[in-house]
């Protein structure tokens, strides 16, 4: 398949009163065309930063997307005037947020917010914007569609808001979603059917997806390739195979531990990452997990690892890597 999406070394930091931080710190990775890739790690890590940066929606100040390409269908978004990043928003590339609560307009109804984008990037009426909001809304699941588009963000359950914001994501027919934390705010039994709807949709349509979370068990089954993220860097990639059964970084081992599991009896205790996350003010040279890794070596303190390959297509960054895989073996 060929490459929808490659980026390359970018860098976003945000200047605070405490100092520069580095949200993003020179990642690179790929997306093909259809491909489903997930970015995973614990909140503060750079996951939703990075894919704002892609769009091109960092605020500025504080934030400032420093270096690095964004090359997107041939074209590096990074070198496109505003004016034309904003007919590739919404068009070939969307978006879906955290919380359709707040991602939706409170005063507007769903059938505005909804033919608002196809008018613009399609250049449709508003006839015609209403009977593709129709098809899409009943594409996703929401029953009675030409009378939910009189209907106001609050008459809709949490569930239901999600469909709403993957029908908007998907009215203009984009190449690419990217989908930050699209499950957070709904019950498990919901969340299952909101990522088994976007998976389908991604087959039947051929769009990639670019899936962000902190959710172990939405990559296992949704996942086609991972990013692991951690300081704002990414620390392990690989397929999703390769990151479930054959980790081989620290911090990838202790996410999966963290997850509850089936196969073990009842009573067995998760084992939780010692530690908390850095301040990304004030990260020196050596590793940043360091102070919660149980691989430590001296080598750690004072040299950051490169991303080295492990296997065909499997990446990581970490000095005691062969250890760590023969020891969970």
């Amino acid at each position: 398949m060929a490459k929808l999406l490659e980026i390359q070394d970018l860098q976003t930091l945000f200047y605070t009163s405490a100092g520069t931080v580095k949200a993003v710190d020179e990642i690179s990775y790929d997306v093909e065309e259809g491909e489903t890739v997930a970015i995973v790690g614990e909140s503060g890590c750079g996951k939703s930063v990075s894919a704002l940066s892609i769009l091109r929606l960092i605020a500025n100040p504080p934030g400032e997307i420093t270096g690095g390409k964004i090359n997107f269908m041939g074209q590096d978004l990074l070198q496109l005037s505003d004016r034309e990043i904003r007919e590739i928003r919404g068009r070939d590339i969307s978006m879906i947020f955290q919380e359709p609560m707040t991602s939706l307009n409170p005063v507007l109804t769903i059938g505005v917010q909804l033919t608002e984008a196809m008018e613009f990037h399609l250049g449709i009426d508003t006839e015609e914007a209403e009977n593709r909001a129709v098809k899409w809304l009943e594409m996703v699941g929401i029953s009675e569609p030409r009378r939910r588009l009189k209907q106001y963000p609050h008459h809709f359950s949490g569930g239901m808001r999600q469909r709403v914001m993957i029908a908007m994501a998907l009215c203009c027919e984009p190449k690419l979603i990217i989908a930050d934390e699209p499950t957070t705010a709904l019950d498990v039994t919901i969340q299952a059917q909101i990522l088994e709807l976007m998976k389908d949709l991604s087959s039947r349509l051929g769009v990639a997806l670019i899936v962000i979370t902190h959710n172990l068990g939405v990559v296992a089954r949704y996942a086609d390739r991972v990013n692991v993220m951690y300081a704002g860097k990414i620390i392990e990639s690989g397929t999703a195979h390769d990151i479930y059964h054959k980790p081989s970084h620290p911090y990838t081992l202790g996410l999966l531990h963290s997850v509850p599991r089936l196969d073990q009896p009842r009573k067995e205790r998760l084992k939780p990452i010692d530690g908390q996350p850095p301040d990304l003010t004030k990260l020196d040279n050596g590793c940043s997990f360091r102070p919660r890794c149980s691989f430590l070596i001296d080598k750690c303190e004072n040299h950051y690892p490169a991303l080295e390959q492990v296997a065909s297509g499997h990446i990581t960054a970490c000095w005691e890597r062969e250890k760590l895989i023969q020891e969970h073996r």
